[in-house]
């Protein structure tokens, strides 16, 4: 699941010239000529240079220029431009912090912005389900609800539950007839509006996932989920910290996640977050949290190969006996 949105800084320089050099430099860069691509967008910028997307673009074509030749100077050509394109948009909402980071400039956690995630899902809610339903084969929703339905004593229904990044409501669709209250949440817009028009949630919620979490009430819900979410949040401490504040005593969490091998956390080249073991190991202890299970999933495919993922089960304990 990697779209590409189409963004209101790339929409138009304001100048039609400008506009058809961006074009070509786009054109160049799609057929593989990374240098024809630079001179394009450099053409672009001697027209219109506060135009953020066109640093942008200048940005992936030296980055490509240096990973052909290895020349230091299209590396630090691309780093000039990511951080001019970043400077002109200062929300992110190109991504060029995640490209800063993923050619080894810049922390890894916050790399991806919350604007860029909403501007890329924007783009993608119409087609968000048939994507990933036929062609990734995702099953993040069905996996999940199967793991809470084998723990120890789950009830028939969920009671009120909470949907982090739910998307246009997949795992609301799995949820259903076993909930309360159900409660999504999510950044994009578009993908809500979408969600809304199945009718699968009682509220939505348009927000990043820690504010919105903050103005929840204590001991508010019985379940919190999260499906195919936290590759987008890298750091978890706020949201479990928070998760299990607005938690009753044992209240669940269900979320899947990438995985990785180390056991920490990083930001891989599908410019995803994955977690190790350990991390959330230690996330789930830091919040309070007690581990009910940590299974090894597919989550999805790509490239026909499945991408190796965890399906995560969380309990906050019981009150204590009187």
């Amino acid at each position: 699941m990697n779209p590409r949105a189409c963004t209101s800084l790339q929409n138009s320089s304001g100048d039609l010239l400008a506009d058809r050099r961006y074009a070509y430099a786009e054109a160049c860069l799609s057929e593989g000529d990374a240098e024809g691509a630079a001179e394009m967008a450099e053409q672009t910028l001697e027209i219109a240079p506060r135009y953020a997307a066109a640093w942008f673009l200048l940005g992936r074509a030296r980055e490509a220029r240096h990973l052909a030749t290895t020349d230091v100077a299209h590396h630090h050509a691309a780093l000039r431009a990511y951080g001019n394109a970043l400077d002109l948009d200062p929300h992110d909402e190109l991504g060029a912090r995640l490209r800063l980071v993923q050619i080894g400039e810049g922390a890894t956690l916050g790399a991806i912005s919350p604007a860029y995630i909403r501007a890329l899902f924007d783009g993608y809610a119409a087609r968000f389900e048939r994507h990933l339903v036929d062609d990734l084969h995702y099953r993040g929703p069905k996996l999940l609800v199967e793991a809470l339905g084998a723990v120890a004593g789950a009830p028939a229904s969920f009671g009120d539950v909470i949907d982090l990044g739910c998307g246009t409501g997949l795992m609301g669709e799995a949820l259903a007839g076993r909930t309360r209250s159900l409660m999504g949440i999510d950044l994009s817009p578009g993908m809500l509006v979408e969600a809304a028009r199945r009718k699968r949630y009682d509220r939505l919620v348009e927000g990043d996932l820690g504010p919105v979490l903050d103005g929840e009430p204590s001991g508010s819900a019985d379940l919190v989920v999260a499906a195919d979410v936290f590759i987008y949040v890298g750091g978890l401490g706020r949201v479990m910290t928070e998760t299990a504040r607005i938690l009753r005593p044992s209240g669940l969490v269900g979320f899947t996640v990438q995985w990785q091998a180390e056991g920490g956390l990083v930001l891989g080249a599908d410019a995803r977050y994955a977690h190790g073991d350990r991390y959330l190991r230690r996330m789930s202890d830091e919040a309070g949290l007690d581990l009910v299970s940590l299974d090894p999933a597919a989550i999805r495919r790509e490239r026909e190969i499945d991408v190796p993922g965890r399906i995560v089960v969380l309990r906050k304990p019981p009150s204590p006996a009187p």
